[in-house]
């Protein structure tokens, strides 16, 4: 039969979870109405 001891520690609390990272998120969205407004500009431009 396994002995278990006390002498190991106990393992490390995870790290906190960070919270949303709503900077990241925010360029992410402003890059992506730049991108669409391009297209529709673009597509303006050729078609007519």
């Amino acid at each position: 039969m396994r002995e278990f001891s006390d002498d190991r520690e106990p393992p490390a609390d995870p790290e906190p979870v960070a919270g949303p990272k709503f900077g990241r998120l925010l360029v992410v969205l402003a890059l992506a109405v730049l991108l669409i407004v391009g297209i529709t500009f673009a597509s303006e431009a050729y078609f007519s």
